[in-house]
């Protein structure tokens, strides 16, 4: 899994992903790209799910680009602890998402293939998606 190697700060405070990406909203390296329509979180176990999928697609021929990764720790208090008490541990990992971020690039295989294999690898995440194809822009 995902993971930071090292943080400055044990537990972050959660970002709020409102705003439109003004950055990675384009599809830079591949031919097809899998585009953010919703801001949100996915977690470290989601992207290794994508992958998975993506990577049953490229095989030996295709190049597979993940553009995101998740810095973010969320943290979760045990079960029957009372209120109070500061914050819980880190639980998992998370990557903020907002609108119009490409999260993952795909490039060597065939077109039709491609979008397939970037459809089906939305279904994994917990934000909405769709495929775009280089030089598009999610506006």
């Amino acid at each position: 899994m995902l993971q930071p190697k090292k943080t400055k700060w044990r537990r972050s405070h959660l970002v709020r992903p409102k705003n439109q990406a003004s950055r990675g909203n384009t599809v830079a390296f591949g031919a097809y790209g899998l585009c953010a329509t919703e801001g949100g979180y996915i977690t470290n176990r989601q992207i290794e799910a994508a992958r998975v999928v993506l990577s049953r697609y490229t095989k030996k021929t295709g190049k597979l680009y993940i553009r995101v990764f998740p810095y973010l720790g969320i943290t979760k208090k045990p079960l029957q602890v009372r209120m109070g008490n500061g914050k819980g541990q880190v639980e998992t990992w998370a990557a903020v998402i907002e609108k119009g971020m490409v999260m993952f690039e795909i490039a060597g295989i065939s077109d039709e293939d491609a979008k397939h294999a970037l459809h089906q690898a939305g279904y994994k995440l917990s934000v909405k998606s769709r495929v775009i194809k280089k030089g598009e822009v999610l506006r």
